[in-house]
């Protein structure tokens, strides 16, 4: 989630999260977080709620943005540590699969320029 204030409506945190916002705190599925007071009226505090769920943010100081990731309140960010199979050009443009690399501990670093 990208934010240029941390001050968000709860209708946005709740499209760009999957967190539903409810009297008994921050519910996503069979897990409820308690909010303790984190939200007002038709707003929450960003920082608040990430630092609850666990999920990282970081600023950007030149550009005034805040950005979330997922919340890791289960212990963790992933459901699973199998990669789908991929398959993509190596650095001779050859098709390489990422199957070719089953049973090693692989580390895949993902990257956008937007």
């Amino acid at each position: 989630m990208i934010l240029d204030s941390l001050d968000v409506s709860r209708d946005e945190w709740e499209k760009a999260t999957g967190w539903q916002l409810k009297p008994e705190g921050a519910c996503q599925g069979d897990v409820c977080v308690p909010l303790d007071g984190m939200t007002s009226g038709g707003t929450v505090d960003a920082a608040a709620l990430a630092e609850r769920l666990g999920m990282p943010l970081v600023h950007d100081d030149d550009r005034g943005l805040w950005a979330s990731g997922p919340a890791t309140v289960t212990g963790r960010a992933l459901t699973s540590a199998v990669m789908p199979d991929l398959e993509l050009p190596d650095l001779e443009g050859r098709p390489f699969r990422l199957s070719s690399l089953r049973g090693r501990k692989v580390v895949m670093v993902a990257w956008a320029s937007w």
